[in-house]
């Protein structure tokens, strides 16, 4: 299985957009959270991420198949990477993907006190994934709505 990571550039961005409303689709229709979701974003705010200074966007390519994206910045401090945001495609969900692609960024950056991400505590998928990558709970947490809070995580280096 031959995973790359691209990076992105503004003449991605309508595919980066296509994917990410795909991937994210499901929790959006589970959490109906339109304010904070991926999935209800529109193009203009991806096009405003990829070209941030202190952002990379990447598309996430199986075997030269755009299959999702990530999303990598550099906290304030420098100190930190955080993960804003990562998906696959569902029809590739499973499969490993997002695992490797934690591996090629983690040897991509070198911050000096390690990473950052949150997720949504109720997703047990990806609470999974990040803790089996390494990743702990900082013990923050964030009430969204009913049934949906936001977990924070730190992986030290």
């Amino acid at each position: 299985m031959k995973i790359e990571l691209c990076k992105a550039a503004a003449e991605n961005a309508c595919e980066i957009h296509r994917m990410q409303l795909l991937a994210f689709r499901k929790l959006l229709e589970k959490y109906q959270d339109y304010e904070t979701n991926p999935g209800n974003e529109d193009l203009q705010k991806i096009l405003h991420e990829i070209n941030q200074e202190t952002t990379d966007f990447y598309i996430i390519k199986l075997e030269a198949q755009s299959v999702g994206a990530i999303r990598i910045s550099k906290t304030d401090d420098g100190d930190r990477c955080r993960i804003n945001r990562i998906f696959i495609l569902p029809e590739y969900q499973n499969k490993g993907i997002a695992q490797k692609v934690f591996e090629i960024a983690e040897k991509m950056y070198s911050p000096k006190k390690g990473w950052i991400l949150n997720t949504i505590l109720q997703e047990t998928g990806n609470c999974y994934l990040y803790e089996k990558m390494g990743y702990k709970k900082t013990g923050k947490t964030e009430k969204i709505k009913e049934n949906m809070d936001i977990v924070y995580y730190e992986k030290l280096t």
